[in-house]
């Protein structure tokens, strides 16, 4: 993969009551280069189990589909636990994922509450503990083992699409 990304789109989930059951919003700011290019919304189930399709299905259903070439993610799971499979989300759309954390993942504590007591717990955690989990430049990030971009690469994307490494997605 080339590192000169300059079509990307960013996706994180919005905020949600701790108590809350039901959807919730999920945004993509679809960029080129610096420039915001347009915004995708969807929704995704609280602790289910959509969050892949309803990303396939936002960006190969816009006009962005054929110019995007890199989709990051605010973390491998939107609203709560409905974790994203990255890799069928790079086979659906032919495109590399890279996932992007504000700090390290505590995985053993994620295992534990996804073995313990989410629907759907097993598979989950198979999702997350397939991502390629890379450390760059600060943040944490997974691609996958096919099409996902380097350690290196990773860390030119990000100083490329994110002046503002605070925040989740580039430039949102």
């Amino acid at each position: 993969m080339s590192t000169t990304i300059s079509h990307v789109i960013g996706f994180d989930d919005s905020p949600f009551a701790r108590d809350h059951r039901g959807d919730v919003v999920v945004v993509g700011a679809v960029f080129a280069a610096l420039r915001l290019e347009g915004v995708l919304t969807g929704k995704v189930r609280r602790d289910g189990a959509n969050s892949t399709q309803t990303l396939v299905r936002l960006v190969s259903r816009s006009r962005f589909a054929a110019h995007s070439q890199l989709i990051m993610l605010q973390g491998i799971a939107f609203a709560g636990f409905n974790v994203i499979d990255i890799h069928a989300l790079n086979e659906a759309l032919a495109k590399p994922v890279l996932v992007v954390a504000r700090r390290q993942p505590d995985l053993a504590g994620i295992k534990k509450a996804l073995l313990g007591s989410v629907p759907g717990g097993k598979r989950k955690w198979r999702l997350v503990e397939r991502g390629k989990w890379i450390r760059s430049r600060g943040s944490i990030s997974s691609g996958p083992a096919s099409g996902g971009p380097r350690p290196g690469t990773s860390s030119n994307i990000l100083r490329s699409t994110a002046p503002y490494p605070n925040l989740c997605a580039p430039h949102t």
